[in-house]
């Protein structure tokens, strides 16, 4: 069996001695299976995905495509796995074609690597597929966030990894470009391999995007499973802390 990610006992914090984040989370996720990971603030979601991206020491056992993170270079995880992080992130002020480009990092030989022709190529799929083309010599300071957040998608999608980490991705979105982003990720998880692994905060769309779902409180794993088992009143009560169930109506 081959797994795109596993955790077993996983503890985490973000200096030598400080207080730990994550204190106990648990899960395996098949490759071509998509997580949904829920929880209340702070409960360690941000943390896990660090991680995985290899960006903060952990103990425990953390494999990504069955080898620890910790022990690979930036560019071996980044050909594994990329990262979708919410609107409202740093950037430069690049142009689409070149923020898309900027996925293609993993795949060339240097840091002075030029862009090759299959660079150009995927660079001309993606663009084709987010229909970014219109929009393709526009810098980023000049796009809506929807449009931003699709540029964003486009870059992890250029690096062409097996596992798409989303970090509330759907934050500060309209509807219309929540519904348009939730097309292209249903769109690219229905692809043979590919996993993705999302951190929400819409129940909702946690489980209309997901496979599996994890619910966590306090840096523990609560629960891991379906999505039928996840969204059960009592669980979410225990998780959020309140009637979460009769406020999203489910």
């Amino acid at each position: 069996m081959t797994y795109a990610l596993e955790a077993r006992n996983l503890h985490a914090s973000y200096r030598k001695g400080g207080e730990e984040v994550l204190k106990g989370v648990d899960f395996i996720l098949e490759s071509g299976q998509s997580l949904g990971i829920l929880g209340p603030n702070g409960c360690g979601k941000t943390t896990l995905l660090r991680c995985i991206s290899g960006l903060i020491p952990f103990k425990g056992e953390l494999k990504l495509m069955g080898d620890d993170p910790s022990g690979l270079s930036r560019r071996e995880i980044a050909r594994r796995a990329s990262r979708l992080l919410q609107t409202g992130e740093a950037y430069f002020p690049y142009t689409v074609e070149e923020t898309v480009l900027q996925g293609r990092y993993s795949k060339s030989s240097g840091i002075f690597g030029g862009i090759t022709q299959n660079d150009r190529e995927v660079l001309e799929r993606v663009l084709d597929d987010l229909d970014l083309n219109a929009i393709r010599h526009k810098q980023l300071n000049v796009l809506s966030g929807g449009q931003q957040q699709k540029v964003f998608l486009g870059r992890c999608l250029a690096q062409e990894s097996p596992v798409l980490l989303l970090d509330e991705p759907m934050n500060h979105l309209d509807i219309k470009a929540q519904s348009e982003l939730t097309d292209h990720l249903q769109e690219w998880r229905s692809r043979q391999g590919h996993s993705l692994v999302g951190v929400y905060h819409d129940i909702r769309m946690a489980a209309r995007l997901s496979d599996r779902i994890m619910l966590m409180k306090d840096g523990r794993t609560l629960y891991y499973g379906d999505p039928a088992g996840a969204l059960d009143p009592g669980r979410l009560e225990e998780t959020f802390g309140f009637d979460a169930a009769a406020f999203c109506g489910l």
